[in-house]
């Protein structure tokens, strides 16, 4: 009782701000990349310097470096079988990639053909994720479930991210975050989102909130803030260090058509990534100005 009255009274005094107040303007990308084609199942991406990123596609085991000033390709790499691919961080000079069902692979020497591959099946609970980051500062990754962890209809609700220890190379069973979407929906209102009404089985008219589904996640360099994606809301919600709603950010569905891929430069500068579906991959840049 006492977490969702504390949710509630941060979002009085946070939710009635603009959205300038993160730092971006979501209509405005400094970049908006056409990616070529191979990429239309994008993912996931990992920044790895101020000119490169590593992405992957969730269909294929494959490594690619795109380079954002040529708008290319410049290497592709096999490093699994075919695959849900859903997520990948850089860490240090390996990268990690996170399969749907909790499957890390970690990936030295990424940007030659002799990729050294090693596997941990961390055991997430959840059957389906797509969110991974590196939180430096805890010396860890974080796993987003994307929805509820089991078939207990008491769960529906909820929602995990899960923490796997880079020393002792272990998944800690016990969430390092934990939210709800009833709590969610209930702030979402206070900052002044309206949701649709549609009519159910029964002919009653039912509000339909957010579903809040992770899409993937990231941690912003500079605020330590968490950054979590749900392409199916098109949405983006942000919360504390210590795992509290602070703002929630609608996206506009004609430019972020299925985002699920998020990353920041070091000067908190962010880039999202959005699936085609019936349109174009995207890759998006989105310059950080905090007033």
């Amino acid at each position: 009782m006492f977490k969702f009255i504390y949710i509630l009274i941060v979002s009085t005094s946070i939710f009635l701000t603009s959205s300038n107040k993160l730092g971006y303007d979501f209509s405005k990308p400094t970049l908006n990349d056409e990616l070529p084609s191979i990429l239309h199942e994008i993912s996931g991406l990992a920044i790895i310097d101020s000119t490169s990123i590593a992405c992957i596609q969730d269909e294929d085991g494959i490594l690619f470096i795109y380079n954002i000033r040529s708008h290319k390709i410049t290497h592709q790499h096999t490093f699994g079988l075919k695959g849900d691919y859903e997520g990948i961080t850089l860490v240090n000079d390996m990268l990690y990639v996170l399969r749907s069902d909790g499957v890390l692979f970690e990936i030295k020497n990424y940007q030659s053909k002799k990729l050294k591959v090693k596997t941990y099946p961390t055991r997430v609970p959840a059957v389906n994720n797509e969110g991974l980051c590196y939180d430096a500062i805890n010396n860890r990754l974080l796993i987003g479930a994307k929805g509820k962890i089991n078939k207990d209809p008491l769960n529906k609700n909820d929602r995990y991210i899960y923490c796997f220890d880079l020393k002792t190379k272990t998944l800690n069973q016990s969430p390092a975050f934990s939210f709800n979407t009833i709590d969610i929906n209930l702030s979402a209102k206070l900052q002044g989102i309206r949701f649709t009404k549609k009519q159910n089985k029964k002919g009653e008219s039912i509000e339909h909130g957010f579903k809040f589904n992770t899409s993937e996640i990231a941690i912003h360099p500079i605020t330590q803030q968490l950054f979590v994606l749900s392409a199916t809301d098109h949405a983006l919600f942000i919360f504390n260090k210590n795992g509290n709603l602070e703002y929630i950010e609608q996206l506009n569905p004609s430019v972020f058509n299925k985002a699920e891929g998020l990353d920041f430069f070091k000067n908190g500068d962010l880039l999202i990534s959005n699936e085609g579906q019936a349109h174009k991959p995207t890759l998006l840049r989105f310059n950080y100005m905090p007033k």
